[in-house]
């Protein structure tokens, strides 16, 4: 084998995440998304395999993620470079960096801001399947977990930038106002998400504010009506 990296990109698909997402669009945003990242893969040259929700084996998140790295190892590659697809601002140089970091480094990891991250870069010596499974995945702590343990063990973390996942309305409007470059069919989409989100938002509040008339002018003293 000629080339040690292989780059995973766990990642459900459009129709899941449209399930999971909390936001309306969400289908429409992750069709752009999938289809972005993966010509954003391509770009680096390095083989790549998409594990999705069909080929995912597992219970729990850690489960799934586990088995999906160790699928890839188990093909013969040395380092396994895993991202999502929620990272509008993930690009081919970032995944370039970590690929000749993990050259003389065992972990590379891009942070994100919720405390998890949008890239790994992991090396098969590294990987143990047993521990990775028992981290705290999903949480805000993950990030700092894997630090620790790492320093515990005098492993140094290599770190690149920080970059926000899209998970929520406010991240979606975080990406869009960002000074970084996203295309502009996710810029426009997510513009559509907000701008639906801000009118659902001043509709309700709306219904609320009349179901308060109302209940405030039911519920007031009777009125008495003298001749």
């Amino acid at each position: 084998m000629t080339n040690k990296t292989a780059i995973l990109i766990f990642a459900n698909s459009a129709k899941a995440e449209g399930l999971n997402k909390p936001f309306k669009k969400s289908t429409v945003l992750f069709e752009a998304l999938n289809t972005e990242i993966e010509a954003k893969v391509k770009q680096t040259q390095l083989p790549y395999f998409i594990v999705s929700e069909s080929q995912q084996v597992g219970y729990s998140f850690g489960e799934r993620f586990t088995n999906a790295i160790q699928s890839i190892f188990n093909k013969g590659f040395d380092n396994i470079i895993t991202i999502g697809n929620d990272t509008p601002h993930l690009t081919a140089g970032h995944i370039n960096i970590a690929h000749q970091k993990l050259k003389s480094n065992a972990l590379v990891l891009g942070p994100s801001q919720d405390g998890g991250f949008y890239l790994m870069g992991i090396s098969k010596k590294l990987f143990n399947a047993k521990n990775f499974i028992n981290l705290p995945w999903q949480t805000s702590q993950l990030r700092e977990r894997i630090i620790k343990l790492l320093s515990f063990n005098k492993i140094d973390v290599l770190l690149l930038e920080t970059l926000t996942d899209i998970d929520c309305i406010l991240d979606a409007k975080k990406i869009k106002d960002s000074f970084r470059s996203i295309s502009t069919l996710i810029k426009n989409i997510l513009l559509k998400i907000i701008t639906s989100a801000k009118a659902k938002k001043k509709y309700l509040f709306q219904i609320l504010k009349l179901n308060l008339i109302s209940s405030n002018y039911n519920k007031g003293p009777p009125i008495i009506f003298s001749i």
